[in-house]
């Protein structure tokens, strides 16, 4: 590097470094076989490794057969499954990156079909549908099934779940686990008073409703090794004034941090089925991705880390690598996670540090491309000298 910059600086997380603050955000594929990773998985992924992102997650990874968004989810509740997954965590850490999962429980959002087929819930008769789970018989929304209201016991039974997941996670050889909290899924329904209406000790006021993912919170660092760290995405609002609110996530985000979560990923919305999200938590509700501008959730994640003193990670239409340098810069955010940009460009790192001239040199690329890339730089940049064109 000749130039310092956050981005492209290292991490340092309990035992674990990143190499840099680009993580590839859990990225669903819907390409798994009764939960089975498969050629598509390596393939997505190795690409993320190979374009040198700090920290790749796997999509969301369900814990139990209910937990999967579609029959065609990744899962992680069998040591077959975890078999499956281990030839990606390995080439992902032979690129240099740090390999991260994700678990998940989709709850009421569950038994549907994935969004390139409308993401609707699959019928009653089809051979691949199950019933759902949620706090209440609260259905997500209009044409959605309403789900099984869980009993305390098995309440119990999903956190050990999460926990049986976390531990296969770690004999695999995966450096970072995260919990997904969020968008509507089990543990943020239980989170929301817009999906949790019980009136026992899960439910009522925020002490009961975040009382599910507290437990899971805990239950997973018991089972992780001490020395990895543990994310945990939530939802840092749920809409336009109701429900879950930010002030609800500084007091979560603190609570979770007394248990050892080490980075709170700041997303939005997903409790009413297509998100609904705000920017700067101001303003008319955005109910088109479209609507969504820079950064628009980077706010959230300022503002936890500000007021709940814990490490906070950035997403949210973030595609620039100089906004990406910014919100580090700014203090807004501890590392920034790319969706949809880094399925557009898997190799948005490498161009980052190219346009931050933090890799002028090509040395950032995997050796078999490396070499090839500056040559590739010096030629554009000799023909950009003699023909006054721009160089590249």
């Amino acid at each position: 590097m000749t130039k310092e910059s956050l981005l492209f600086s290292p991490l340092e997380l309990r035992g674990v470094t990143l190499p840099n603050r680009i993580a590839v955000s859990p990225l669903c594929m819907y390409s798994a076989t009764d939960g089975l990773a498969g050629d598509w998985l390596f393939a997505h992924l190795s690409t993320f490794a190979r374009g040198k992102a700090g920290l790749v997650f796997t999509e969301a990874t369900a814990v139990e057969p209910r937990g999967r968004i579609t029959p065609a989810c990744l899962g992680i509740w069998t040591d077959e499954q975890a078999k499956a997954i281990r030839p990606t965590v390995r080439f992902i850490e032979e690129m240099g990156c740090v390999p991260g999962m994700q678990i998940a429980h989709a709850g009421r959002k569950g038994s549907a079909e994935p969004p390139f087929r409308g993401g609707t819930p699959l019928a009653p008769d089809n051979a691949d549908a199950w019933e759902t789970v949620g706090p209440s018989a609260e259905p997500v929304g209009d044409g959605w099934p309403a789900p099984h209201a869980l009993e305390t016991g098995e309440i119990a039974q999903i956190v050990e779940d999460f926990a049986a997941a976390a531990r296969r996670a770690a004999e695999i050889g995966f450096k970072v686990i995260e919990v997904h909290g969020a968008h509507g899924y089990l543990i943020q329904s239980f989170l929301s008073p817009l999906g949790n209406k019980r009136n026992d000790a899960y439910g009522g006021d925020i002490q009961g409703r975040m009382r599910f993912a507290l437990e899971v919170a805990e239950a997973v660092r018991a089972a992780w090794p001490d020395d990895l760290p543990l994310f945990y995405r939530i939802s840092a609002i749920d809409g336009p004034a109701e429900g879950w609110s930010l002030d609800d996530s500084v007091v979560l985000a603190r609570e979770l941090a007394a248990r050892g979560v080490d980075v709170v990923d700041c997303s939005a919305g997903g409790i009413r089925g297509a998100p609904a999200f705000r920017a700067n938590d101001a303003g008319k509700p955005l109910n088109k991705s479209g609507e969504r501008p820079w950064g628009f959730q980077v706010p959230y994640a300022d503002r936890v880390r500000q007021e709940a003193d814990v490490k906070t990670m950035a997403v949210g239409v973030i595609v620039d690598p100089h906004q990406a340098e910014a919100i580090l810069q700014e203090g807004r955010a501890d590392l920034v996670a790319l969706g949809r940009e880094i399925m557009y460009n898997p190799f948005w790192p490498l161009h980052a540090a190219q346009a931050l001239d933090v890799d002028p040199d090509s040395a950032m690329w995997p050796d078999q491309y490396g070499w090839a890339v500056q040559r590739r730089r010096e030629i554009m940049a000799q023909n950009a000298s003699a023909l006054g064109g721009p160089k590249q």
